[in-house]
């Protein structure tokens, strides 16, 4: 895990450098001195940042250089502490304090010993520095240690050389059908070809690649004559004339079958002591027969010009393979007119390139397709499939082998709990067909059960001789990744015979015809590059064509770039904690069926398999171990929960998972840096605790993991990081949702619990700390370097201490104790915050007015507190950016705070989350939130991008200046200040997501707009609750709106229509009332239905009465998500019809919530099971 230092360190040290930078430019509130220092520093951070983005693996294993990277990020934390003290806290005018005698001065002023502080830090970044060069980390180069370099002298690069590798793999990326050495020698040509092989900077891998051509079973038969020499120096024509005509005679022996003469031999040895012996016999094998000779280590120029005298040009398609380590060389022995291109890398510096004439990579000159296919017994000629046209065909056209591999699985091999996504992968291929794509992607994390399940759809269709395909193909990847071996093993698959058996000239055109000429289904498994698809695409895709591909991959870039459109894509996911604990149970009574733990209900034993992140390959592994174990299985179970991840990597019985987990190594290594620290950020959090996307995005941006740049803000950023981490597979997305590119803003989500364990295992761990530990323990913790503070549970009182002065983090979300005198006291020492979050923390009433002295802060979170009004000092928080903040509507017996937010004392304890919002029960995310008040003074705070939820009555008037806002909430609308509140929020510009609650008796205030009204353009998300039976029609005037909720008293038939043509993807709909119950999305004009609501993804309906709902066919095209909710009552009724005719390939669920009838299941049931896509149906 040594990258993830890496990246950690490099983030650190871009983070002070930036500062740095920052406070350079502050020139007015800095001594000169202190400029010059941050000037100094800020130019050996930069060379920092520049080492560590060169830090490769190779380099970190040095334990000098791993030291050094650890003692960087120290130094980089401390100079920005300093900078941020300096610059952001000391800007009040104390000049007057300076004028004081010493013997009056109390103490130093703050800037006084900042300046100390800064003197300090430059002596350390200058001895940083001086060990750097002291230990020689920093090379010349850039790339690897001095002590390296001169292992192997012979590596430098001249310029030329330079050169020539970057001409080399700019065209291996553009001439991507190249293909492997023998490919380019079975080219078909007339005149002497001559190939040229280079390895920049050592002979790693030329020799390996030159001899598996020089030993391809197809050239062997191809050239009569074969010979390898190995060049010595001087050169001796003598001893190279002996080695060739030996080596003609024994190849060609070896090639027909017969027997070596060893008189023959013998005859060779005494020719070669006669001066000019050989040299007949050599030109007659030559001049007669078509061979390949390979020159090892040629050096110079005037030995080729030798040697080439012997290798005349019959015309006959004879070839020279040169093997050189010099550029220059291998250029010469061309000839003027040549290609350069890369045929392997190794590494940054090392690869294996070719050198030939510009002609042979023309596309023009292509290999001779083979002109026959010899028959199988086990399968029908091609002469014969031509005569069956495209009607059904009979599974003996597929091999005896393939027919009996699939009988085999589908008797004895049964997914579990997969059911939903082998019906999406079912659709996906229909999808594909019926829009004519070719390429699918299915992709997911080492382990998860990828391949098997595209294995079982695959044997499936085999097993039931599916018309859709005549010819079936798998094949394995093999890396490094060959062409011409990847062709021959898809052949070997389509045919069960080997390649040469069948007289097949060229592999890779072979494929290319079958792909073409037949419906073939192929499976490729194991992609690991872009450039290998690119490869693969190149030489075998023909479009367009009735094949169907599917790639199997376990990146989702890689997906992304092999798949035809994203709508054939596939993620292929854990599997939920029931479907874990089902899969255990089976294997271990597959094991042994009278094992006692396949009935155990164990809370530790559950522990340990929802450990294995849903992972199939791990949950049998454990299984496989456990099974046979009677009496000791409990305490094995404890035992590999206590070292879960250490028993998997090192214990003997679990070798099965080595391959996973040094995939998962290579995983870490190869993701971005700027990614690493947010991994290692992860580990705060405890397994499957469930973390708000927006909650990690604020706190990456306070620990300076995501900033602005010139093109994006900081939270657009962070957002990246949180895309990023979902596509890595980091973090999963909780498994009842299914979203649209909107509304993952909204999304929750948990560790991969084997990729944290596996995080954690390696050392990158945070440090928990138990509530009920004693506060003796507590006090013996240094916390001087403390900057981030979360707390899970119970809250209490001496969790902050004075020594935590750099924290800048403090997320108390959900905790309990939480007393409005704690918040007074974290004001006093936790000046730095940039980040606090109290969301839920239900017994705050009020904040104090020392919340203004966190000049720092960037993000305050109140969300679900009894905070009712905001103090006056927030207006001192200039750079706060995301102010969520909102009540609970408080009851008779909820304590109420007055306008200077102090709380009235009640009877009874406060009980902050009821709420009196009839929807309250229908999703409980919906309670009816009231909005804070703000004082005067909130419109100078022009940082702010998010606020929420503010009351209009208070500071409106005001707060409609923010004209930067992205996200608004707003409470209190009412037919006084509708007018104000339109005109105000038709200024901005920016605003992204808005919020809006009617005051009650006002439902219809915003149903009239004033003159000249233009609602927010750029609006993305609307929420607009306390309608009444109809909606502002200025809502369709809303072009960019993605995703809409709306709450009324009644919804009626034509507020459904109302809202056909809007081009939202999420639409919610919440109702008190339905006219009879009835609610139908059918739109009729002169009897025939209209399309209509095409582009919703998700559709939530919520109702407190009965519930009636009719779909009609063309209605809802491309729905993935139906979400009801109806808490009626008993003598509620709860029906659906035209479930069936719901978007026939996109609808993956339908979640049915509040009816626990077995009727209405089971017609719901009956209604999906005729739907084509085979929904998943999930009801509470």
């Amino acid at each position: 895990m040594a990258d993830l230092v890496v990246g950690l360190a490099k983030t650190v040290v871009e983070g002070a450098l930036t500062k740095a930078q920052s406070a350079i430019e502050e020139e007015a509130k800095l001594q000169q001195s202190v400029q010059h220092n941050l000037v100094f520093i800020a130019g050996e951070f930069e060379m920092m940042h520049s080492f560590l983005n060169v830090a490769n693996e190779e380099r970190v294993k040095n334990n000098v250089v791993r030291t050094w990277v650890r003692q960087v990020p120290d130094l980089a934390y401390d100079v920005e502490d300093c900078i941020e003290f300096v610059i952001h806290l000391d800007n009040k005018p104390r000049w007057w304090r300076r004028m004081l005698p010493l013997c009056l001065a109390a103490s130093a002023l703050p800037l006084d010993e900042a300046v100390t502080e800064i003197e300090r830090l430059k002596v350390r970044v200058e001895d940083v520095s001086r060990r750097n060069s002291r230990y020689n980390l920093i090379s010349d180069s850039g790339s690897k240690p001095i002590m390296q370099q001169q292992m192997a002298p012979n590596t430098a690069f001249g310029p030329m050389a330079l050169d020539m590798l970057v001409e080399a793999r700019d065209t291996a990326k553009k001439q991507q059908g190249l293909g492997d050495l023998a490919q380019l020698l079975t080219k078909e040509q007339a005149d002497l070809g001559v190939i040229s092989v280079w390895g920049t900077g050592s002979e790693l891998g030329t020799t390996s690649i030159i001899r598996k051509a020089y030993q391809d079973p197809e050239l062997c038969r191809k050239f009569e004559c074969r010979g390898w020499v190995k060049l010595t120096h001087p050169f001796n024509p003598h001893e190279f004339l002996r080695s060739m005509v030996t080596q003609f005679y024994t190849n060609s022996c070896l090639q027909k079958g017969i027997v070596i003469n060893v008189n023959e031999l013998k005859r060779i040895e005494v020719m070669a002591t006669m001066e000019g012996g050989l040299i007949e016999p050599f030109m007659d094998k030559v001049n007669e027969n078509r061979y390949l000779v390979v020159l090892e280590n040629v050096s110079t120029i005037g030995d080729w010009d030798t040697i080439r005298t012997y290798l005349p040009d019959r015309m006959n398609g004879s070839w020279v393979i040169v093997s050189t380590q010099q550029c220059e060389i291998a250029s010469l022995c061309i000839g003027r007119s040549y290609q350069v291109s890369e045929l392997k890398q190794y590494s940054a510096q090392h690869s294996i390139c070719v050198f030939l004439k510009e002609s042979l990579q023309g596309d023009g000159d292509k290999s001779m397709e083979s002109d026959r296919v010899v028959d199988n017994s086990n399968e029908i000629s091609m002469e014969d499939e031509a005569t069956h046209g495209t009607g059904f065909l009979p599974y003996y056209r597929i091999p005896t082998s393939k027919w009996k591999a699939a009988c085999d699985w589908v008797e004895n091999f049964h997914l579990v709990e997969r059911k939903s996504e082998m019906n999406q992968l079912g659709n996906y291929i229909a999808k594909a067909r019926l829009n004519g794509l070719q390429v699918l992607s299915v992709w997911g994390i080492s382990g998860v059960g990828k391949s098997a399940l595209v294995r079982n759809m695959y044997y499936d269709r085999i097993h039931r001789n599916d018309s859709l395909f005549d010819r079936y193909g798998w094949v394995d990847v093999t890396h490094p990744f060959n062409l011409r071996d990847f062709s021959r093993s898809l052949l070997l698959d389509f045919h069960s015979q080997p390649v040469e058996a069948m007289g097949i000239k060229d592999p890779t055109q072979e494929c290319h015809k079958i792909l073409k000429d037949n419906r073939c289904l192929v499976v490729i498994d194991d992609l690991e590059s872009m450039e290998e698809w690119d490869l693969i695409q190149a030489a075998l895709v023909s479009r367009p064509s009735s094949s169907i591909i599917i790639v199997i991959t376990t990146e989702a870039s890689i997906a992304a770039h092999c798949a035809d459109n994203e709508g054939v894509i596939f993620n292929v996911k854990g599997l939920e904690d029931k479907a874990a604990l089902e899969l255990f149970k089976k294997q271990v009574h597959k094991q042994k069926p009278s094992s006692p733990i396949k009935d155990s209900k164990d809370e530790e034993l559950q522990e340990l398999i929802l450990k294995c992140g849903g992972l199939p390959k791990v949950i049998v592994a454990v299984a496989i171990f456990l099974a046979p174990k009677t009496v000791t299985w409990m305490n094995s179970a404890s035992s590999m929960n206590l070292k879960f991840m250490q028993e998997l990597e090192s214990s003997p019985e679990f070798a099965c998972l080595r391959p996973l987990f040094g995939w998962l190594h290579s995983y870490f290594r190869t993701c971005p840096d700027f990614l690493k620290p947010c991994i290692f950020y992860l580990s705060i959090f405890p397994r499957d605790h469930s973390i708000r996307r927006r909650r990690l995005v604020r706190r990456w941006i306070a620990e300076g993991y995501a900033r602005d740049t010139d093109k994006m803000f900081a939270e657009e950023r962070g957002e990246q990081f949180f895309c990023g981490l979902l596509d890595l597979s980091i973090i999963m997305q909780k498994p009842h949702s299914v979203t649209t590119a909107f509304s993952d803003r909204r999304m929750t989500c948990a560790k991969s619990t084997v990729l944290s364990e596996s995080i954690s295992y390696h050392g990158v761990t945070s440090s928990y700390w138990k509530a009920g530990t004693d506060i003796i323990v507590f006090e013996s913790i240094d916390f001087s370097r403390l900057r981030s503070l979360t707390v899970f549970g119970e809250w209490r009182s001496f969790f902050i201490s004075d020594r935590m002065r750099l924290l800048r983090v403090l997320d108390l979300e959900d905790a309990s104790g939480l007393k409005d005198e704690d918040l007074k006291q974290m004001m006093k020492l936790l000046c730095r915050l940039k980040y606090l979050s109290l969301r839920r923390c239900t017994e705050i009433c009020r904040l104090p007015n020392s919340l203004g002295c966190l000049r720092q802060l960037e993000t305050l979170d109140v969300r679900h507190t009894s905070i009712a009004t905001m103090p006056t000092t927030i207006t001192k928080l200039k750079k706060l950016q995301y102010l969520r903040a909102s009540t609970t509507k408080p009851t008779e017996e909820q304590p109420i705070p007055d306008a200077a937010g102090t709380t009235k004392p009640t009877k009874k304890q406060p009980t902050p989350h009821t709420s009196v919002s009839w929807t309250s029960s229908l999703f409980s995310r919906r309670r009816q939130l009231e909005g804070v008040e703000v004082p005067t003074g909130i419109e100078r705070m022009t940082a702010l991008l998010t606020i929420g939820v503010v009351n209009v009555d208070s500071a409106w008037g005001r707060a409609r200046k923010l004209t930067q806002l992205r996200k608004l909430g707003v409470s209190g609308i009412s037919k006084n200040n509708s007018k104000d509140f339109c005109v105000a929020i038709s200024s901005h510009a920016h605003l992204e997501s808005l919020s809006v609650r009617l005051k009650k008796d006002n439902q219809d205030c915003l149903y009239v707009t004033p003159d000249g009204y233009l609602p927010p353009q750029n609006l993305q998300s609307f929420k607009l609750y306390g309608l009444a039976d109809k909606f502002p029609e200025w809502i369709n005037e809303l072009d960019n709106l993605r995703k809409l909720v709306l709450e009324m008293t009644i919804l009626t038939e034509d507020t459904i229509s109302g809202l056909r043509d809007l081009k939202v993807s999420i639409l919610c709909l919440i109702a008190k009332q339905l006219p009879d119950g009835k609610l139908n999305f059918c739109v009729m004009l002169h009897g025939q239905q209209l399309r209509c609501y095409e582009t919703v993804k998700v559709l939530e309906i919520s109702c407190s009465s009965s519930l009636d709902v009719t779909f009609g066919s063309q209605a809802l095209h491309n729905l993935e998500l139906l979400k009801v909710s109806c808490c009626s009552g008993s003598g509620s009724v709860m029906k659906f019809s035209g479930l069936e005719k719901l978007s026939k390939y996109e609808l993956k669920e339908v979640q049915i919530k509040g009816s626990h009838d077995d009727k209405l299941k089971k017609d719901v049931e009956e209604q999906l099971a005729r739907h084509q896509k085979k929904p998943v149906l999930k009801m509470e």
